[in-house]
């Protein structure tokens, strides 16, 4: 906002996402705060902050440097720059990601989220790994965020509300279209869960929704695609397979009723 490199803007607030992060972990881990609660009073604390930061509510950046002016510069129309410098963030966020995760501290983040008691059964610190995932997770919502603000040449205090919501509706999007499958796969359908989502809030708006149903529009395609798998076992139940090897109960008690 004061005409700094954008670059360096853009990483500085990756640092203090995740110095949100560790915040967090450290108020749910060390003081024993619920997970909810110590993210909501990281937030409230965020709120301040950020009014710090931007002197105002709402900043205007236009007329200033972004990471995106760069692309323009070299002739690149601005849809464009932005869709080229998107898909490149998301390749090496997602190349990161999976290289990162695939290492021995990655893979042992991954298991405290998955069965945290074998991981201390291991002698694994969870706390720490707690730590360490809410630090990254947040450094990653920031550049999020920061990419997001130089899009639209504003930033806000109030921008980033139910900014959770729409990250679930484009896991759970991703899940539906690809399904449960490797790792690598399962961070491409998060990215492709997000386009998804994205095209079709377009495609409702341009249909004559107004803009504020759109919370509410998300809320139930959120609904609809939590609820699927138990949709379709109503629609296709399950079958139960019985062992042509399997006896009767009566040959197994000599051919007597018990």
């Amino acid at each position: 906002s004061k005409g700094a490199n954008p670059y360096i803007a853009t990483g500085v607030s990756i640092l203090g996402g995740m110095a949100a992060g560790l915040v967090t972990g450290i108020l749910h881990t060390v003081l024993k705060i619920p997970a909810l609660l110590s993210g909501i009073l990281t937030m409230i604390a965020l709120y301040s902050i950020n009014l710090r930061v931007l002197g105002k509510a709402s900043l205007s950046l236009l007329r200033m440097e972004t990471v995106f002016t760069a692309f323009e510069k070299l002739g690149v129309e601005s849809s464009w720059s932005i869709i080229i410098l998107g898909l490149i963030v998301v390749a090496i966020v997602i190349c990161l990601l999976y290289w990162f995760f695939g290492t021995e501290l990655g893979s042992a983040i991954r298991a405290t989220g998955n069965n945290p008691k074998m991981v201390r059964a291991q002698g694994i610190n969870t706390n720490t790994m707690i730590i360490l995932g809410l630090v990254i997770s947040n450094g990653l919502v920031s550049l999020s965020g920061a990419l997001i603000s130089q899009y639209q040449n504003f930033a806000d205090v109030q921008m980033g509300t139910g900014s959770i919501v729409i990250g679930l509706a484009s896991v759970i999007i991703g899940e539906v279209l690809f399904g449960k499958r490797n790792f690598m796969m399962r961070l491409i359908s998060i990215a492709f869960g997000a386009i998804t989502y994205r095209i079709i809030i377009a495609f409702v708006l341009k249909l004559g929704m107004h803009s504020n149903d759109l919370k509410l529009f998300t809320a139930i395609t959120v609904a609809i695609a939590l609820s699927l798998p138990i949709i379709k076992n109503y629609i296709n139940p399950p079958k139960i397979m019985i062992d042509e090897n399997e006896q009767p109960l009566q040959n197994l008690n000599g051919g007597k009723n018990a």
